[in-house]
């Protein structure tokens, strides 16, 4: 997606956006540019799992022992920095802003999201940062079905395997069929997990960007938005 200058201004007072939607389809660039636009804060969720995943490896926790996993999560202290301009993690003082993209974190981090604890630790203090913000947009799989039930405005932001493999392929350098064979990984992953699966909310709006740049994305967002706090 390209970018390019936003016309539509909607500041409500308060808001809450929940932006769900699997890896590739355009979550983060969106949600961040949206969150300058109401000028409000960004929460990247999936960052926090990606920290938690980062100190989970670093202890040399063994990825099949949820218990384990879950007192690692629980003993790592998270600062989470959500300016939408510079957003950034560190996980028990370490800041994790270019390890947690690294591949190592990338395929381990559905495993340690699929612990249930872990889940449910993570998802209360998601809860707590939205609850501190008058103006939020905030990103992930389970925002609007498990995080932010009452949000303004849900949506499910997706595209097609070819454009999100293209996208997360042009980020990270990677070859664009092996990034398409581990996103599919992840979805399947993400999507089967017992707790809190990847799936879009039944209030949810469904948005496809395949054929959409993040100008066209981020001003149809703010439509839907405006006439949401407008009612």
């Amino acid at each position: 997606m390209s970018g390019g200058t936003v016309a539509l201004e909607v500041r409500p007072k308060e808001c809450v956006v929940a932006v769900d939607g699997p890896s590739g389809s355009g979550k983060s660039t969106v949600s961040r540019r949206l969150a300058t636009a109401v000028d409000g804060v960004y929460l990247d969720t999936g960052a926090m799992y990606r920290a938690v995943t980062w100190a989970v490896l670093q202890a040399g926790v063994d990825l099949t022992d949820p218990d384990a996993i879950a007192k690692i999560a629980l003993e790592t202290e998270l600062s989470i920095g959500t300016d939408p301009a510079a957003p950034h993690f560190a996980a028990n003082g370490t800041n994790v802003d270019e390890p947690i993209r690294g591949a190592e974190v990338t395929g381990a981090v559905s495993a340690v999201a699929a612990v249930p604890a872990v889940r449910k630790h993570l998802v209360a203090l998601q809860q707590a940062i939205i609850a501190s913000q008058p103006r939020i947009i905030v990103e992930g799989r389970d925002i609007a079905s498990v995080v932010a039930p009452d949000a303004d405005l849900k949506v499910y932001l997706t595209a097609s395997a070819a454009a999100r493999a293209a996208r997360r392929s042009a980020e990270d350098a990677t070859d664009v069929a092996a990034t398409e064979a581990d996103l599919a990984r992840r979805d399947k992953l993400d999507s089967s997990r017992a707790t809190d699966p990847l799936r879009q909310a039944s209030d949810a709006l469904e948005v496809d960007t395949t054929g959409m740049g993040i100008d066209e994305v981020v001003q149809h967002l703010l439509s839907l938005l405006d006439s949401k706090v407008s009612k």
